[in-house]
């Protein structure tokens, strides 16, 4: 298993675009605890530090797809780089202004969350060509992509407090987003990044959403979002009544765990069969998870429940990048892949949003109840669609990749867009 990890990470190019877009992520995986940090420390409000939170959260939501569109567009380093310039003014804006002026600081974080540059999707977009075509280790690289998101997720908010503790929540904001910058310059200017061009693509002014299949993946990732979203919520209500901040940290830390070996574990082997139903299937087990967590046992117990509850996470969203990258209208990987950013951002807003008043009205338990219902609506989404999920696909060798042939399964009509017909008023390869 990790002898597999090793080799793909000893391929050139690929643990520095790996590692370089994780700590370009890193702004945005810390976004609202260091928001929150830093509203805090100015003497603001809980409501002020979560609507600024909020205000980040909706603006990256936005921006993310239309972004990506940008990158398949115009390329990775005409789009990325200048976006993390800009998103870093915006948190600097914050940090060297205040909170004395609501609209500034209201502005800064929408124009920090709007300009995030999509470095997750255009890694994705990467993948094919860095690993040569390969579809097992794409795969692979997939898996491996999902695990060190949760390793981002884990340390990121341990590198925010040191920032504060060390120095202050000023200095945080800026050390994050200036470190944002240079891991998004050590991006684009990497071989892969410079040449890396997508495929011609057909006017459309959905682009991405045009796509029948990758529009049921949303809807069904908008719910895992939420199962997300809910869990931390309700986490937070059984701590209370189980030994406070240290047991809500421990049943995070699980989570991430469960997840962390549930992503390692599938990205060790290869899998046979379509990824659509393979997907159905780990959605469900992932529903399934969640289940035990209605019956709030100890601390102990309950930990131990919590990682159970995570280790298809990492599974189901490796599997989703294979399903994007099936279904996303030739030329749009970038934007595509983003999309799924922003349904489950949005999803798990949603989530932590319905959280709150289950818990208010039935404690833990009815919140664990809202991600396991979240749960089920995703499973449902997909199984309600696998007529549109199912059919020819093509092998992700070829997305993105100017040296990969295009693959086309006989009958299929052309690269992985099985929306190739043109619409009418177009002319084929016109970009939009």
């Amino acid at each position: 298993m990790a002898a597999g990890y090793a080799e793909l990470l000893r391929t050139r190019h690929a643990a520095r675009l790996l590692a370089g877009t994780l700590i370009g992520r890193l702004p945005n995986g810390v976004a609202s605890i260091a928001i929150v940090l830093f509203v805090r420390g100015e003497g603001g409000s809980y409501s002020l530090a979560g609507a600024l939170a909020a205000a980040y959260g909706v603006a990256n939501a936005v921006g993310q797809p239309l972004l990506g569109r940008a990158v398949d567009l115009y390329g990775q380093p005409r789009v990325q780089l200048p976006a993390a310039v800009v998103s870093a003014l915006g948190m600097a804006g914050l940090a060297f202004s205040g909170i004395g002026s609501a609209p500034l600081a209201y502005g800064s974080v929408v124009v920090a969350g709007l300009f995030t540059p999509p470095l997750e999707g255009g890694l994705r977009a990467l993948w094919p060509s860095v690993l040569g075509g390969r579809e097992d280790r794409v795969h692979a690289a997939y898996a491996l992509d999902a695990v060190a998101q949760e390793v981002m997720y884990t340390v990121g908010p341990l590198v925010v407090t040191l920032c504060v503790s060390l120095w202050s929540p000023q200095v945080a904001l800026l050390v994050l987003n200036a470190a944002g910058v240079l891991g998004a310059l050590s991006v684009v200017v990497s071989e892969p990044s410079r040449t890396w061009r997508s495929a011609p693509r057909e006017a459309h002014w959905l682009g991405a959403l045009r796509s029948k299949g990758l529009l049921a993946l949303l809807g069904a990732f908008f719910f895992v979002g939420a199962a997300l979203g809910s869990i931390a919520v309700a986490a937070m209500a059984y701590a209370d009544h189980h030994g406070g901040a240290t047991v809500y940290g421990w049943l995070m830390a699980a989570l991430g765990l469960g997840a962390l070996v549930g992503g390692v574990t599938y990205g060790a082997r290869q899998w046979a069969g379509p990824a659509e139903g393979r997907l159905r299937t780990l959605v469900a087990l992932l529903a399934l998870g969640y289940v035990p967590l209605l019956l709030l046992p100890g601390p102990v117990a309950m930990t131990a429940l919590t990682a159970l509850a995570g280790v298809f996470l990492a599974p189901a969203i490796a599997c989703a990048f294979i399903v994007v990258d099936r279904h996303a209208p030739r030329g749009t990987v970038t934007e595509a892949f983003s999309w799924l950013v922003t349904f489950f951002g949005v999803g798990a807003a949603i989530g932590t949003a319905l959280a709150g008043p289950a818990v208010e009205s039935g404690g833990a338990a009815r919140g664990f109840g809202v991600a396991v219902a979240a749960g089920v609506a995703a499973w449902l989404v997909l199984t309600a669609t696998q007529r549109v999920l199912s059919g020819p696909g093509r092998s992700v060798a070829v997305a993105g990749s100017p040296a990969a042939p295009a693959e086309v399964p006989a009958g299929d009509s052309s690269e992985n867009d099985r929306n190739a017909a043109l619409e009418p008023g177009f002319r084929t390869q016109q970009k939009a």
